[in-house]
Formats: C-alpha cells, structure tokens, sequence
C-alpha cells in the first residue's frame, strides 16, 4: 500500500490519538517507515485538521486539505531538515496547502476579489440574543481573504510579513483584511 492509501485509508474522525512522539519516529519515517508516518500522522491529524478548519471554513474542505497536506508531508519527508520541529514544519505545509487550494479555486473561478466591495456587503447573521455566541461559526462566515489572514494573524500569530509572503498579497493588504475580520467579527458577536 502506498503513502497516499494508507493516508487517505485512514479517517481524520479516529486519528485523536496524542501520545508523546518518540524520539527518532521522524528519522524512521524519513527513511520510509510508513508505520512511523502513521504514528506521526496519528500524533498531528487532530491539530492540522483544526488549522484546515479555520483556514477552509468548511469540514470537507478541511478534510481535503488535512489530506493533501499530509500526502506532501510524506513526498517531501526526505527532504525534511529538521531546522524546525517535525509539527512545526507540518504546520506550514498544511498552511501552504490551504492557500494553494484557495488560489486554485479562484483561479478556476476566474472571480476577481476586489476587497472593499466583496468585505462590505456581508451582512451579519441575525443572533438571538440569548443564543451562546460561537466564534469558530464567525470565524468561519468571514469572507474568505479576511478569514485567512485573521486566523493566520490572531490565531496562528503570524506577522504581517510572514502572511504576505504566504498569501501573495502586499503587507498594507493584510493589515486591511485583518481590520475588516474584526469589524465584521465585533458586528457579528454583538
């Protein structure tokens, strides 16, 4: 069986396990232990998929995401320095799989975000008062570029510079999404 099998075979749904990752199961898995990468892929499934959650703001996407950022994990394990912890560096494929896969659906799309227009005429959802205010769901209904760079800010405590150089976008850019997810955010949880 090969990586993307035993990858795909395995559902994101059982995979909570968080058992301390043993010393060498990174080296092992380098040198192709597949039952190694399981382990890692076991040990780190629960936290990527809640990174892919944030970033997609769907579950399927999400789980698509997971996936695929765990199946380039796997091609690019050879190459793994280990300038970095294995999750950190787990963690920015899996925010570079993201990305990717929201520049691709624009693409194929041929839908040109112009920021202000797109931003400005999300309406906010009608709240009950007494409801429990849920901030993943808002997060979630965020529109997309704003969503991307508020998690990748506020969550995941990237730099401006570090989410442009992710996204493609200028720094003045990420600091207008990020203002407009607050905004939008203050509106909705109020």
């Amino acid at each position: 069986m090969g990586m993307n099998e035993l990858v795909l075979a395995m559902p994101i749904a059982n995979m909570k396990g968080r058992e301390s990752e043993p010393d060498g199961l990174v080296t092992r898995a380098m040198q192709g232990d597949s039952k190694a990468f399981e382990s890692l892929y076991r040990h780190h499934v629960g936290r990527i998929y809640a990174l892919c959650l944030r970033l997609a703001g769907s579950p399927a996407a999400a789980e698509d995401c997971t996936q695929d950022a765990f199946v380039q994990a796997w091609k690019a394990l050879p190459g793994f320095r280990g300038d970095s912890a294995f999750g950190s560096w787990l963690h920015r494929i899996a925010v570079n799989t993201v990305l990717a896969r929201h520049r691709g659906a624009i693409r194929r799309s041929a839908w040109l975000h112009d920021g202000d227009d797109a931003l400005d005429s999300v309406a906010a959802p009608n709240i009950r008062p007494d409801a429990a205010i849920d901030l993943d769901r808002a997060i979630v209904e965020l529109p997309c570029g704003a969503r991307e760079v508020f998690v990748l800010f506020a969550v995941e405590g990237y730099k401006h510079e570090e989410i442009a150089a992710l996204t493609g976008l200028a720094v003045g850019t990420t600091k207008a999404h990020l203002h407009r997810a607050r905004r939008l955010l203050r509106a909705r949880l109020t």
